[in-house]
């Protein structure tokens, strides 16, 4: 195994929650005048991010809770909503079911981000694609992502729980080599469950969860330098076995230092799976 310590990195600012007493809660919706977009506030720490290519054959979804591979597509414009639910989400179920050995992969949302200079993170800021998420998160919650079974798949809920299921984000840029706002990911295995604070994500007809992540210095990030538009990254965002495996992932773009004045601002897709075993 590598000594991952001697990894290269960069050192980056991620944006943590600064511990509250009450729940946490942000809106997924552009707020009314005098409305607050959230009741968090950020607690930033400059941290190391390693290179992870050096170790993309030894990560693995149930230790780290991330993983670097290659996967083409033939999708000509991942802009396009009809071509990628036509072409790349079949593409994307073949490949995790095969990826995880998972019984059933069912593709449920995708997302495109493009980073406008100037903008205010990841506000849904009216007339402006999706920007970069800036804070650490992960998307789903213990409770969360069970629910989103039940909200989809209402009829087959009860026996698909009965199983194993995975939240899993496929996330690649769709014009490479990407070097401006790169997601880092955090090594689950080293996030504590008093580091995860469910949240409220009001949308306006109805309330998901997520995890809010307070700072812990044992936390280690890593990242993808330059990632292509043949790659994508991993992220397992939840994971119902509770038995010493990875569950919980957070995650988040921040600035690399060493991105290029000239570079393009990111453009990224992400695809975002229910992933089922029998056990």
């Amino acid at each position: 195994m590598t000594d991952r310590a001697k990894l290269p990195h960069v050192e980056g600012q991620l944006n943590y929650m600064a511990p509250m007493a009450e729940r946490p809660r942000y809106l997924a919706y552009v707020p009314e005048q005098g409305e607050a977009y959230t009741n968090m506030t950020y607690d930033p720490h400059t941290m190391p991010i390693y290179d992870m290519r050096p170790i993309q054959h030894e990560l693995d979804l149930d230790r780290e809770g991330f993983g670097l591979v290659e996967v083409r597509t033939a999708v000509k414009d991942l802009w396009d909503d009809d071509e990628v639910r036509r072409v790349y989400y079949p593409e994307c179920e073949a490949f995790l079911k095969e990826y995880t050995g998972a019984s059933r992969v069912f593709v449920f949302d995708h997302v495109q981000r493009r980073r406008v200079p100037g903008s205010l993170g990841d506000r849904r800021a009216a007339g402006l694609p999706r920007q970069p998420a800036t804070r650490v998160h992960v998307d789903h919650t213990a409770r969360s992502g069970p629910q989103r079974v039940r909200d989809l798949l209402p009829d087959e809920a009860d026996e698909l729980l009965k199983g194993r299921v995975q939240v899993i984000n496929l996330w690649r840029p769709t014009r490479g080599p990407l070097q401006d706002a790169p997601l880092a990911l955090c090594d689950a295995r080293t996030v504590d469950e008093h580091d995860l604070v469910a949240s409220d994500l009001v949308y306006k007809d109805r309330v998901g969860e997520t995890y809010s992540v307070t700072y812990n210095p044992a936390h280690k990030w890593y990242y993808a330098p330059e990632l292509r538009r043949d790659e994508a990254l991993l992220l397992k965002i939840m994971d119902s076995k509770n038995d010493g495996r990875s569950r919980f992932m957070p995650h988040s773009s921040f600035t690399d230092p060493t991105t290029p004045s000239d570079a393009f601002p990111r453009e990224s897709i992400e695809l975002r799976t229910l992933v089922f075993h029998p056990n």
